[in-house]
């Protein structure tokens, strides 16, 4: 009798340490998960944010590129002298004026003409072969191109020389 109640007592000590081993092995398990998810939401947090601030920081660029459309043709305007003074003088004014708006949104015209081209920045419409100019430089402004802040918003048609 007194044998098989250390049997008993061997069997029970020995279910006993599986069952702490499996539940052992469960707790790592779920604290693994919740490691993982806990990672995932603060990368899902901070992409989040990232994309709220990318979103602010480029908020006006909308109605910046439906401007840019005016700037041109102001500059085409202006491209035309007009006999009446007053009036090339309210031109120049209204221009000057556009011109500030787009200073004070950080909206920079790309420079161009007589650089070398590069695609982040221009875009080659037409390509011509003038005697001592240098091969891919630009000799030709088609349209300015705008950098916004940090971001080409629109990039400016070139002819380049080939």
């Amino acid at each position: 009798m007194e044998e098989e109640v250390k049997v008993t007592k061997k069997e029970k000590k020995s279910k006993e340490k599986e069952l702490i081993e499996a539940l052992t092995l469960k707790v790592k398990e779920l604290e693994d998960k919740n490691l993982r998810v806990t990672s995932e939401m603060i990368n899902s947090n901070r992409r989040k944010d990232e994309e709220c601030n990318r979103l602010l920081k480029y908020k006006d660029e909308d109605i910046i590129m439906d401007l840019l459309q005016v700037v041109d043709n102001f500059e085409r305007a202006l491209s035309v002298k007009s006999t009446d003074e007053n009036y090339q003088k309210g031109f120049d004014m209204i221009y000057a004026g556009l011109r500030s708006v787009l200073d004070k949104y950080e909206v920079k015209e790309i420079e161009c003409l007589g650089l070398e081209f590069d695609p982040m920045y221009h875009q080659a419409v037409l390509t011509d072969h003038i005697e001592g100019k240098k091969d891919n430089e630009i000799i030709e402004v088609m349209q300015k191109g705008y950098t916004y802040k940090d971001k080409v918003i629109r990039p400016a048609m070139v002819k380049v020389n080939k």
